[in-house]
């Protein structure tokens, strides 16, 4: 199936979603990385409100490349970063209210469950096309936790139809990562060698 969705996203919106669907985002972008990710269980932990709504957003594993037109950041490229990295961080993100993670590589079975428990999905986008990614941004709408430095910092991107992104873990605990490597687990063993 494909879905075109806006975000804030709604629980029967990414419910509706499975492994192997592919979907298009109109919205907002939260874009985070390592840093941001430990900078946000800082502030869980301390009970502070973060300066960024979680409810219904969508996170995205990247890092852009800006450059400043007049008062205007502009994104040159924007493409995902590796998921597992924050694979440890992303139950507590997803546990606040998060619907939606984007980038690559997949992520851990304590992910696969935070998805299932509190009814959100990992989307999966192509790497190497960065440049792609940036037309698809319309605005950068906000820039925060500056100190952490450009590429860890928290980028508030306004998005149309972002995408193709592949749900590849979805809220009903199919994660097509762990399909392929059982698949792949089976033909080696089948093999003759």
């Amino acid at each position: 199936m494909e879905y075109h969705l806006s975000t804030p996203l709604s629980k029967e919106a990414v419910a509706s979603l499975r492994a192997g669907d592919v979907v298009y985002i109109t919205g907002v972008f939260i874009v985070a990385r390592d840093k941001a990710h430990m900078r946000m269980a800082e502030y869980f932990k301390g009970q502070k409100e973060l300066p960024f709504k979680l409810e219904g957003a969508v996170i995205f594993h990247g890092a852009p490349i800006v450059k400043k037109e007049g008062n205007e950041w502009k994104i040159v490229a924007i493409g995902p970063t590796t998921s597992a990295r924050m694979s440890s961080l992303e139950p507590a993100v997803i546990e606040h209210g998060v619907a939606v993670i984007v980038g690559k590589g997949g992520m851990d079975n304590t992910v696969l469950k935070a998805l299932h428990d509190y009814g959100a999905a990992y989307l999966s986008m192509t790497g190497g096309t960065a440049v792609m990614g940036a037309r698809m941004v319309k605005k950068v709408l906000g820039l925060v936790w500056e100190d952490l430095g450009m590429s860890e910092a928290v980028w508030l991107l306004e998005v149309e139809d972002f995408g193709p992104l592949t749900v590849a873990m979805d809220s009903h605990m199919e994660d097509l990562y762990e399909n392929v490597r059982r698949r792949v687990a089976e033909n080696i063993k089948s093999m003759h060698l």
